[in-house]
């Protein structure tokens, strides 16, 4: 085996918290780690005797809303099942979920890696409730008991599980970067990994290139971030590389992603689904979507990722790149659009002030584009001034950051600095006659054919006008007269 190239083949499973007001089964509010410990629970969401739980109409449509932008088929029966399985953050000691008839089969997600498309197909979407958390040394001083916050249990998720086809863990970065777009987009969910609203575990195996049969499949957990899942996929990748080539068993198993020692450690013995002891949900009927239900919500869907990134770059001659980057992100695919349409400034700069100037700005500030101090139809002001020959792109850079600064607009910083370019044919003649007179020797080079030498020209007038002399104009200028 030590000569035989392996395979990894990946598939994944997603826990995606609904953006909904209360939890799925009771009234309670849904809280992102906000709220005090166990304030917004109820006899329903934490299990006490004698209590029946009522299904929240808008996790059932955001969970169709999903099926429907991931081109699932939405079953229009789904079966609610009961899910046994003892932990102290599961109150009820089962989770009400879906098993034998989920909500949505099929589906599928384009994914870009490098200049390759894929596409990464989906074995099922179904709904279910969360479990509340478990915080162990919560003083950080190794206290021998775990506290239990229920908040978050009854929590309306979905689960997307997707198939065995993905062959990198750059792969399934790109289709989780994919998922997230799609799903804030829609505003199905935030998506916010920090406070649990998008949890993520990998399963893996290995084969020798050129099979069909899977491996023996682990599963990872623990997972807080798309980087440590791709972090996490290439340990464990040359881990059982190893374990196979010198000659040791990969047994099926569930694995924690220790993020600070950078490497998987076992958690346990991998379950099988008949150790959950499924069966229906006997407190709630079948679920029934009317195909109207189904059309209704397609009609309400907004421009997708993919679509706006298309849309960008046919009706604003953006590249495939440009696009992808504006639309990365819906609060800045509106950002651009909305300088562009304040302006009648070229799509294309506007797009490079964006995605260079501004987005180099915010990463080193540690903001996002939603809070910005430039505003849209500023940043397409200062592209115009540009355009119309009003100040330098040097300039620019210097009014860009006093935009940062004082958030005024553009042309109120050029008049008050008396930064505006000299474009005057006669003044730019006269700088250009002094700037030959006092270097000759630059001139005759020029003259020559040395068209570096009119940078020293150039140069001369640069410092004479403060920075203020129109480059374009001035170098035809100092042309003309030298030739």
């Amino acid at each position: 085996m030590k000569d035989v190239k392996f395979e990894p083949v990946i598939g994944l499973e997603i826990h995606l918290q609904l953006h909904t007001k209360s939890k799925m089964f009771c009234s309670c509010a849904v809280s992102d780690g906000d709220a005090p410990p166990n304030s917004n629970i109820c006899p329903i969401c934490t299990g006490q005797p004698g209590v029946l739980p009522a299904l929240n109409a808008q996790s059932v449509a955001l969970a169709i809303k999903s099926a429907v932008t991931l081109n699932c088929k939405i079953n229009t029966t789904s079966i609610f099942a009961r899910k046994n399985y003892f932990y102290p953050d599961c109150p009820k000691n089962y989770q009400i979920t879906q098993h034998e008839r989920p909500l949505a089969e099929g589906g599928f997600i384009e994914i870009e890696t490098g200049a390759i498309s894929k596409r990464i197909d989906l074995e099922r979407i179904h709904t279910e409730e969360d479990a509340g958390k478990s915080i162990h040394d919560a003083t950080g001083k190794n206290q021998d008991y775990s506290l239990v916050d229920f908040n978050r249990s009854g929590i309306p998720l979905i689960e997307i599980v997707t198939k065995p086809e993905m062959n990198s863990p750059q792969e399934a970065y790109d289709f989780l970067t994919a998922l997230k777009s799609i799903m804030q987009w829609s505003e199905i969910s935030n998506c916010d990994m920090e406070k649990g609203n998008l949890r993520v575990d990998v399963n893996l195996s290995l084969r020798p290139k050129g099979d069909k049969k899977l491996g023996t499949k682990v599963e990872m957990k623990n997972l807080n971030s798309f980087k440590a899942v791709k972090d996490c996929l290439n340990f464990e990748i040359k881990r059982q590389t190893t374990e196979i080539k010198e000659g040791r068993r990969i047994i099926q198993e569930t694995r924690l992603w220790n993020e600070a020692k950078n490497s998987t450690v076992t958690m346990r013995s991998k379950e099988e689904s008949h150790d959950y002891r499924y069966f229906p949900e006997p407190d709630l009927a079948p679920l029934q979507i009317s195909v109207k239900t189904i059309n209704e919500i397609k009609k309400s869907l907004p421009e997708l990722p993919a679509q706006r990134k298309q849309r960008f770059i046919k009706e604003y001659k953006l590249s495939d790149y440009d696009g992808r980057v504006l639309t990365s992100d819906k609060n800045l695919a509106d950002y651009f659009e909305s300088a562009v349409k304040s302006s009648k400034a070229s799509p294309k700069l506007i797009s490079n002030w964006i995605t260079t100037d501004l987005a180099g700005k915010l990463k080193a500030e540690r903001k996002d584009i939603t809070n910005s101090p430039i505003a849209s139809k500023h940043i397409a002001e200062l592209v115009s001034l540009i355009e119309l020959g009003k100040i330098s792109t040097k300039m620019a850079k210097e009014v860009f950051l006093k935009m940062w600064e004082t958030e005024a607009h553009p042309q109120e910083i050029v008049s008050q600095g008396n930064m505006s370019q000299v474009s005057d044919q006669n003044q730019l003649e006269s700088w250009a006659k002094e700037a030959i007179a006092s270097n000759p020797s630059a001139a005759k080079d020029l003259k020559n054919g040395k068209e570096k030498a009119i940078g020293a020209l150039v140069g001369f007038v640069m410092k004479k006008s403060k920075g203020k002399a129109n480059p374009a104009v001035l170098n035809k200028i100092i042309k003309k007269l030298v030739s």
